[in-house]
């Protein structure tokens, strides 16, 4: 099956990579709990330094609208805008230190976007499809869920089923429908020196 957002590789991958993308126009069919269930499965499975497992996530759905609400309230006004259309939302938060010992962990960031790599190939192989987005409030995120100090709210995620865009702003309408693009792996991919391609 082709989409039009479906990307084409260079090299061959895994389809579920290249058709992976990030909706803003998503239908407001519900997430079956197993599936859901299924993406943090997929999450937990991740890898991560020292087997730390930083990652936090907050979830809410659309038949837990207090619930719901307060994690919309936790994005930028920009973001809530589109993603208040979504069946789910997610908050993504790492610890910022190892529970081994209590010093900082540096790989936690990078951590966490691991587990959100996994969750977005997850959702691609059950038709589902997740919009990240770096645009919260990490305040408000504190302040709504209690979120100790040692942990970091960081980003957020839209995920459902993708729907037609014409009901979107044209701006982002034009957003949704344009072929998706990557650099190519010479510019990415070095040896030797920064800037000397690889390959």
């Amino acid at each position: 099956m082709s989409h039009p957002k479906y990307g084409r590789a260079d090299h061959g991958v895994n389809p579920l990579i290249t058709q992976r993308w990030s909706p803003y126009a998503y239908s407001d069919k519900p997430v079956a709990k197993d599936d859901l269930l299924a993406l943090f499965e997929a999450a937990r499975w991740a890898p991560s330094s020292y087997n730390e497992q930083p990652w936090v996530f907050f979830v809410a759905t659309k038949d837990q609208p207090d619930e719901y609400a307060r994690l919309l309230s936790c994005l930028v006004e920009g973001n809530q805008g589109w993603a208040r259309q979504t069946p789910v939302l997610v908050l993504s938060c790492f610890h910022t230190t190892f529970a081994r010992n209590g010093k900082p962990n540096p790989g936690a960031a990078y951590d966490l976007g691991l587990a959100a790599g996994n969750i977005c190939l997850e959702a691609t192989a059950r038709g589902l499809q997740v919009h990240q987005m770096g645009g919260i409030v990490p305040d408000r995120a504190r302040e709504v869920f209690q979120i100790p100090g040692t942990v970091q709210p960081c980003t957020a995620m839209a995920i459902g089923y993708a729907a037609d865009a014409a009901g979107l702003p044209y701006q982002v309408q034009v957003q949704e429908t344009k072929p998706r693009e990557r650099k190519p792996l010479g510019l990415i991919v070095c040896s030797g020196e920064f800037g000397k391609a690889w390959a």
